[in-house]
């Protein structure tokens, strides 16, 4: 059989199957969009830094939103390519057996994948040049941005976009078109109903790949080994809530990945204890997502990453709020924290009233760039690029009990700095060492090291003096934070207007400038990811229902009705979305053990460790979310198509 006589099949199985190919053409057109308009944001930021230097570096922040966007719409392109190829087993058996070859037939399923990934990803990155500008005020809005922040026009960053999910859509079509081009006609024709092995070979390697790769990052950052504090973005605690989201990501990988493995276990496990439904409506329901475990897969993955992620991010994001807060509380000397009503500010006017309390000691802080530090003495270094410091304004060494290594925070004033253990050790500065930097405003200075000491998670590694920076900020902003000391038995701090005055032991410090920054980070982050795969659910559900209707039809023929029809699809669209629930409680409590595994190693060194808990209310949000499109995605079609059906029927009869 040539090639051209499996074109009229072509436009036959193209409009038969057309909700499919349609739902394949959504999830490639999202997943350009998303990955091209994340890849403009990029490009565009290169060289830019933020305002306010308490935010997310604008560059990292887009990297890893861009990197969290091309992880979910791969995957999901991927698993819903397959998916629809799957789909077309007893198309393809009998193609084999009026003579169709296993070459022609992988021909013909490739020339259809490229032909939707093509004009898909014409769409998509369309699509992502109307989209990208909203990204950028939504950055620009929350402060993750400077002013002025707008989108350029770029090709590269679509044609990468385009490159990767076409490559993606092609071979995930080709992998599942070799294993139906493999089978003998009579056996796909016997087996069609049925899914065979699952966990291939490839998917093997993927998912032990990936556990391997979660293991050794976790405990690279566990131990740090010699060479790793040289690389600041390793180094630096700080940095530790994104390199935990790299952790997370792979652990939700791996599990996808054994997801064929663990799903039937699972949907065993869930329809054991009570029936689903009355009748033989459950017992349907479960055979059905363990007779196609592939469709159970395709569609369950969507929801999976919503849940996953959304627990593991907001997780994460949660316990390193809580260690930022035990950590600061136990470094804090000052019996008293002042915090913005309102902003992200002191109102102006506030630091002068709290000044003017008597018996009051007053400190104030607000984040700043340094360009570099260069110098120091032998094997001295330099730390190149823009370093975010923390300019104090009163009595460092009464306010905080930092633990010093050498010098003493006593001696922070003039022109001085204090630097944390690990910067020096990394770039060779001892105390007395003379830096040189460049201030936001292009101001040259020199320093000299008066400690090193070690900085809980709210301060940055480098501190000066405020008078150093003092009319070399950009715009001159208001302290973000106040800190008040007292003597001993002292009364309570009068009230300020404007400003919310907290003893330290009662400080939650949920709302400083850095826990803001945080939200503001995972919102980004995890958000265009969250959507995408809210909308990959409709669209995989969809898909599955309208690959139904041979089923549903012969359902029919056996004596069920419209009622039954539904209800067994609304089981299986609730077992889909428990079993898509247990997996992400599974692999959150994975992600949560092994973030409070690195934060006992590299945040909380002393103390009591902090338990395990997840974040139950994100979990229940996101699965409640997740099992709402899934019955909305699936019911309504199935209703439609059994309407239609009856419609048919009833114009044959007349």
């Amino acid at each position: 059989m040539g090639i051209t006589l499996l074109l009229p099949v072509a436009v036959a199985t193209l409009r038969k199957r057309w909700l499919g190919f349609a739902g394949s053409f959504v999830a490639l057109t999202l997943g350009v969009t998303l990955i091209a308009a994340t890849g403009l944001l990029v490009s565009t930021s290169a060289g830019l830094v933020n305002d306010d230097p308490s935010a997310p570096s604008l560059k990292k922040l887009l990297t890893f939103m861009a990197g969290m966007s091309g992880f979910v719409s791969v995957f999901v392109v991927a698993s819903t390519f397959a998916f629809a190829v799957a789909g077309r087993r007893r198309e393809t058996a009998l193609l084999r057996a009026v003579g169709a070859t296993p070459r022609q037939v992988r021909l013909l399923v490739l020339g259809e994948a490229v032909v939707v990934s093509l004009a898909a990803s014409v769409c998509g990155a369309l699509l992502g040049l109307a989209v990208a500008p909203l990204f950028a005020r939504w950055l620009v809005s929350r402060g993750a941005a400077p002013e002025g922040f707008a989108v350029e026009a770029d090709a590269g960053p679509l044609l990468i976009a385009a490159a990767v999910e076409v490559t993606v859509a092609v071979v995930g079509a080709y992998a599942a078109a070799r294993r139906a081009g493999r089978v003998r006609p009579v056996e796909a024709l016997g087996d069609a109903a049925v899914d065979g092995r699952v966990m291939t070979l490839g998917r093997w390697l993927w998912a032990v790949g990936y556990l391997a790769v979660f293991g050794t990052v976790l405990a690279v950052f566990i131990t740090m080994p010699p060479g790793t504090d040289q690389d600041p973005q390793l180094r630096d605690p700080q940095n530790m809530p994104v390199w935990s989201l790299l952790i997370d990501v792979m652990a939700i990988m791996a599990v996808a990945l054994f997801a064929p493995l663990l799903i039937p276990l699972l949907v065993r496990l869930l329809t054991l204890p009570v029936p689903l439904a009355s009748g033989a409506v459950g017992l349907l329901a479960r055979q059905n997502a363990l007779a196609s475990v592939r469709r159970t897969v395709s569609t369950a993955t969507p929801m999976f990453l919503v849940i996953g992620l959304t627990g593991t991010v907001v997780g994460s994001t949660l316990t390193f709020g809580e260690a930022r807060t035990l950590q600061s509380r136990e470094a804090l000397s000052a019996r008293y924290v002042v915090e913005p009503v309102g902003g992200s500010t002191l109102a102006p006017g506030t630091v002068e009233r709290l000044r003017a309390l008597p018996g009051v000691g007053t400190t104030t802080i607000r984040t700043t760039w340094l360009d570099g530090l260069a110098g120091g003495t032998g094997s001295g270094s330099t730390a190149s690029g823009t370093i975010s410091a923390t300019a104090v304004d009163g009595d460092p060494a009464a306010t905080w009990r930092l633990p010093t290594e050498a010098g003493s925070l006593d001696a922070l004033r003039g022109a001085s700095v204090a630097v944390s253990g690990s910067l020096a050790e990394a770039n060779g500065w001892q105390v007395g060492d003379r830096l040189d930097t460049t201030l936001d405003d292009g101001t040259p200075v020199t320093l000299a090291v008066v400690a090193l000491v070690k900085t809980p998670l709210n301060l940055s590694e480098v501190l000066l003096p405020y008078s150093v920076v003092a009319g070399h900020l950009s715009g001159e902003p208001q302290p973000t934070t106040a800190f008040l000391t007292t003597p001993e038995g002292a009364a309570a701090p009068d009230p300020v207007p404007g400003a919310r005055i907290t003893a330290t032991d009662a400080w939650g410090g949920a709302d400083d400038a850095r826990s803001r920054s945080d939200w503001i980070a995972m919102t980004a982050i995890l958000g265009p990811a969250l959507l995408y795969a809210l909308i990959a659910i409709v669209n995989t559900m969809m898909m599955s229902t309208g690959d139904r209707l041979r089923d549903f039809s012969t359902l029919r023929l056996t004596g069920g009705n419209d009622r039954q029809v539904l209800a067994m699809v609304g089981v299986e669209a609730v077992l889909t979305a428990a079993t898509a629930t247990a997996l992400a409680v599974l692999v959150t409590t994975g992600t949560q053990a092994a973030t409070l595994t690195l934060i006992g190693n590299r945040v909380l060194e002393s103390g009591p460790p902090l338990p395990l808990s997840l974040p139950w209310s994100a979990l229940g949000g996101a699965a409640a979310a997740g099992l709402a499109l899934a019955l909305l995605s699936s019911l309504v079609p199935a209703r439609l198509a059994l309407r239609a059906r009856a419609l048919d029927l009833a114009a044959a009869r007349q």
